[in-house]
C-alpha cells in the first residue's frame, strides 16, 4: 500500500473554513478527514498540523488551546509543529496614531522543510498537502527534482484555490463539504489526564 502523510497548512484551511461555513465546522478531527481523502489502496502514516498560537486575545487563546489539545488527545497519528506570531508596530500617518498587529510566521518554511525532509528520508510515496498557498510551490519543485518518484496531491480547503499551485503538483481537488462535517471531533474529548474538553459554543 501506499504511504501517505498529510500536511495541514493550519491557517489556509481555517480562513477557508471560515469564509464559508462560518465557525460550525473548526472542531475537526485532522486525522478522520484525512483518512476519508484516501484510496483503499493507501494507508495513512502520519498528520502533520502546522499552526502557531493566537496572541493577545485570551477568549481566541482558550478555544484554541482546547481545540489542540482535543485534536492531540483524540487522533494518535498527528503531529503539531507550531510556528509564532510576530509583533509588529503600525502608525497612521494622518493622525500619529500607534497599535500593534500581529503576524504569523514561520508556517510556510516548516511546511516546505518538512516536506523535503520527509521525501528524502523515504518517510511518504504520496504527500497530501492541504493548503492552497502558492507560496509552497518552490518547495513542491524542490522536491519533485530530489525524489521525482514521490507524489504530490494538493487537497484545497474550501473557498481556497491556487491556480500555480495546481501546475506544480500531481493532482489536485477541493475537500468536499460533506467530508468535513462528517470529520468533527466528539463533543466532548477526555484528555490522558482526565480533562474533558468541549467544543466551544462559538463553534456550534
Amino acid at each position: 500500500m501506499d504511504r501517505v502523510r498529510v500536511y495541514v497548512d493550519g491557517f489556509n484551511l481555517y480562513f477557508g473554513l471560515r469564509a464559508k461555513h462560518g465557525r460550525r465546522l473548526h472542531w475537526l478531527d485532522l486525522e478522520k478527514l484525512a483518512t476519508s481523502l484516501l484510496k483503499p489502496s493507501q494507508r495513512l502514516e502520519r498528520v502533520v498540523y502546522f499552526t502557531a498560537r493566537v496572541r493577545n486575545d485570551p477568549p481566541a487563546e482558550q478555544r484554541q488551546s482546547d481545540y489542540i489539545d482535543a485534536l492531540t488527545a483524540h487522533c494518535s497519528r498527528l503531529t503539531l509543529l507550531d510556528g509564532r506570531y510576530q509583533a509588529k508596530t503600525r502608525h497612521c500617518r494622518a493622525c500619529g496614531s500607534r497599535w500593534t498587529v500581529y503576524e504569523e510566521k514561520e508556517t510556510d518554511v516548516n511546511i516546505a522543510v518538512s516536506l523535503i525532509e520527509d521525501a528524502v528520508t523515504d518517510r511518504f510515496d504520496m504527500a497530501l498537502l492541504v493548503s492552497a498557498d502558492s507560496d509552497l510551490c518552490p518547495a513542491v519543485k524542490a522536491l519533485k527534482r530530489l525524489r521525482p518518484d514521490k507524489r504530490i496531491i494538493a487537497a484545497f480547503p474550501p473557498s481556497r484555490s491556487s491556480g500555480e499551485l495546481r501546475r506544480v503538483v500531481d493532482g489536485a481537488f477541493t475537500i468536499g463539504d460533506a467530508k468535513l462535517r462528517q470529520s468533527q471531533l466528539p463533543d466532548a474529548v477526555t484528555t490522558p489526564a482526565g480533562i474533558v474538553l468541549r467544543r466551544p459554543a462559538r463553534w456550534s
